[in-house]
């Protein structure tokens, strides 16, 4: 069963904003409630205070089944740099955790294209696929199959993450993931709270909760300064904003300081649906 699971050779530098916002973005509520039937949202994405592009989730919810898409769409340079990547996931819903079924990541930028897709079953990865399927580095960090044992792929962390504890504390978790290359856990802990605006006035509350977000390296990575920034580093934060009628927190902005420079992904606009209402959430 594990005959393909190996590290893919596939390394676009330019998905960590994506890769690391997926991650982080809303769908679920607290424990006791029902999960909102769907979220949509779009965020703008930004490299040392320019605009550089956005990303677009949806996440439905029916039953017992759950399906997640995110996009993401970036260009620099005055458009010589351009890159896209479309994000799939689905599987099924319990009362507390998303148990993934299928992972797929297809992108394409400047001269390099490629996809992945990954199964599992009972929580674990049971088949990965690369295209283009080149062998790892040597200084690789091998992938282990105890690795990849209850993990999510990253649009199924979202609701992982995004699902708050009984004390209504979003900071304290921590999700494993795997992306179809490398293996990693996203620490959450609590930082400050902040005041945050909306252009229309909507009931909500207006204080967001910052978390630390600390990358934690597992397998599947390379040693290299940019891995080595991200694992050290204590700037990446997400200020999750509560929505007490859909008992859900969502992040009003998400800051990365990457070896280049600073990433941050602010909201646009975010729709909630639930069973009984519809809440919209601009800035």
């Amino acid at each position: 069963m594990f005959s393909k699971l190996k590290p893919s050779g596939v390394r676009v530098r330019s998905t960590a904003i994506a890769a690391t916002a997926a991650a982080l973005l809303p769908v679920a509520s607290l424990a006791a409630e029902p999960w909102p039937s769907r979220v949509d949202a779009t965020y703008r994405i930004a490299f040392n205070g320019f605009d550089i592009g956005k990303f677009e989730f949806r996440a439905d919810i029916s039953g017992s089944s759950y399906t997640a898409r995110g996009d993401a769409q970036l260009s620099a340079l005055l458009g010589a740099f351009k890159w896209q990547g479309a994000t799939r996931s689905s599987g099924t819903i319990g009362a507390a955790v998303p148990r993934p079924a299928a992972y797929t990541f297809d992108f394409e930028g400047v001269g390099k294209s490629g996809s992945i897709r990954l199964g599992f079953q009972n929580g674990n990865v049971a088949s990965i696929s690369a295209v283009p399927a080149t062998p790892p580095e040597p200084e690789t960090v091998p992938l282990r199959q105890t690795d990849l044992k209850a993990v999510f792929d990253p649009l199924s962390a979202v609701l992982a993450i995004s699902r708050t504890t009984s004390n209504g504390n979003p900071c304290d978790r921590r999700i494993p993931i795997f992306d179809g290359k490398q293996r990693f856990d996203l620490a959450f802990s609590y930082v400050r709270q902040q005041a945050v605006g909306t252009a229309r006035m909507n009931g909500q509350p207006g204080v967001a909760v910052v978390c630390r977000v600390r990358f934690v390296p597992i397998a599947g990575h390379r040693p290299t300064p940019e891995t080595k920034h991200m694992a050290t580093t204590e700037g990446i934060e997400v200020a999750f904003r509560p929505v007490p009628s859909a008992a859900i927190h969502v992040p009003y902005q998400i800051s990365i300081p990457t070896i280049a420079g600073y990433a941050t992904l602010t909201s646009e606009r975010i729709n909630i649906a639930t069973r009984g209402e519809q809440i919209a959430l601009t800035n």
